[in-house]
């Protein structure tokens, strides 16, 4: 009833499976026939070639990728850092799903004007989904800040006008101009009876000199009318904008001070003004020589007989030589090697973060380093002792603004103000540790303000604080 005989297959397909047949079984015993390491082997590299072809991800550039940019201090050096603001890129989800953690920097030519995208630009790091580094961000706040105090430099004036003002007053009153004195006020704060008690007992000693007081603030209207008194009374003071690209010009400072306007001289937590002040100084007496004074020094007796001095603040007890100098006075000709040691000391080893390294300690190193070496000609100059301009510590100021407590003390007081007038040549009031001293009746100060005054009632009376 029922056919049990299978379909017969065509003569080619039996010979086609019988030949696979025979090559499955020759394949297999020739990997049971290898070493078990090959057959791990090659079963890694299978692995590996996988995880390759899942994992890797297609760049779709159809240019070469340009050599990565190098920032290195060398390519930075001609920039200015105050232009310099750190560009950081990154997209968003729907614009590309294809993420990579390798930046390329390109330099594209012919830019258009506009850019054509439309990924919005990350002005804040904190919104940023690509990782910031924290050096990065310091550096961004460190930026802003001395932009900050870049902002607080005066402004440039004309170099002709100050060249030209400055040769003017000196050449003006060259018939009766004895004595040429400088002082400098980079300060926000009012030149207050502290300092116009330093200008009277300086005009009080050399009626005859001639007083230019470096200072935007003062060469103004309002200065004019701080100043006017003198004037009328034919005293010759004059206020003027400090030209610093004139006074630098041809020294060391010049390079320095490009750099700071550029932003790549930290100004430092010190006062830059202060800093300034102390480099203008040097300036000033190199560019035209003369007598340069701070605003908190009482002069006492004629410096004209001075020539090339500086004075010591401190003497080492046991050998009885200076410890430490001060450039709170400063006697120099023009073009004096010496001041020119000092500028190019300024410049070499500037630090705006510690008080006193660009001003007394500065001189204190040059001077030491000059006398260490006779050989230097052309050196010739006076170190002298502190009781010519500092015959108070800074520590011992206080003293001086105190009244008598009893008669014994009066003695003191009278003997110490006797002492003062026939040893010194001017007395430095430490301005930062005695600003806000009210000066008592009876004291030194008291004494010396009724006697160096010009102006009646100007700056004698008791109880008056100094501002």
């Amino acid at each position: 009833m029922f056919n049990n005989e299978s379909p017969k297959l065509p003569k080619p397909l039996i010979v086609f499976i019988n030949q696979l047949q025979y090559l499955k079984r020759s394949i297999l015993s020739v990997l049971l026939s290898l070493p078990t390491s090959l057959l791990a082997l090659l079963l890694l590299l299978l692995l590996a070639y996988n995880g390759f072809y899942v994992f890797c991800i297609y760049l779709p550039l159809s240019k070469p990728l340009p050599a990565p940019a190098i920032f290195s201090q060398g390519n930075l050096a001609g920039e200015s850092v105050s232009n310099w603001v750190p560009a950081y890129v990154s997209s968003s989800s729907s614009s590309s799903k294809i993420s990579s953690s390798v930046m390329y920097v390109v330099k594209e030519e012919n830019a258009p004007m506009f850019l054509k995208t439309h990924l919005p630009p990350l002005h804040n790091p904190r919104n940023s989904l690509v990782p910031i580094p924290k050096f990065s961000l310091q550096r961004r706040r460190r930026i802003r800040k001395h932009k900050r105090k870049l902002k607080s430099l005066p402004p440039e004036p004309k170099l002709s006008l100050f060249s030209t003002r400055m040769r003017e007053f000196f050449a003006g009153n060259s018939s009766s101009c004895k004595v040429r004195f400088f002082m400098t006020w980079i300060s926000s704060k009012t030149f207050g009876k502290r300092e116009l008690l330093a200008v009277e007992s300086l005009f009080k000693s050399h009626p005859n000199a001639c007083l230019a007081i470096v200072s935007n603030s003062l060469d103004s209207g309002k200065g004019s009318q701080i100043l006017r008194p003198f004037s009328e009374m034919d005293f010759r003071v004059m206020a003027i904008s400090p030209d610093f690209d004139y006074l630098f010009k041809n020294t060391p400072a010049e390079a320095w001070y490009h750099e700071l306007r550029t932003g790549k001289v930290n100004p430092g937590g010190v006062s830059l003004g202060q800093n300034l002040s102390n480099l203008l100084r040097l300036a000033l007496l190199y560019k035209f020589g003369g007598i340069y004074l701070d605003t908190d020094v009482i002069v006492l007796k004629s410096l004209s007989k001075l020539r090339n001095v500086i004075g010591a603040q401190a003497i080492d007890a046991q050998t009885g030589n200076w410890s430490r100098l001060n450039n709170a006075v400063l006697v120099f000709d023009k073009n004096h090697p010496l001041i020119f040691k000092f500028i190019q000391e300024f410049a070499l080893t500037f630090d705006g973060n510690k008080w006193g390294h660009n001003g007394p300690y500065l001189v204190s190193r040059v001077v030491s380093r000059v006398r260490e070496n006779p050989q230097n000609p052309g050196f010739n100059f006076t170190v002298l002792t502190p009781s010519a301009f500092y015959p108070f510590n800074w520590s011992r100021i206080r003293s001086l603004f105190r009244g008598p407590k009893d008669e014994l003390h009066s003695k003191w007081l009278l003997a110490k103000l006797r002492h003062i007038r026939s040893q010194s040549f001017a007395l430095h009031l430490w301005n930062s540790q005695s600003r806000r001293l009210n000066v008592q009746k009876g004291s030194i100060i008291d004494h010396l303000m009724s006697e160096f005054s010009i102006f009646p009632n100007s700056s004698a009376s008791s109880s008056v604080k100094i501002e």
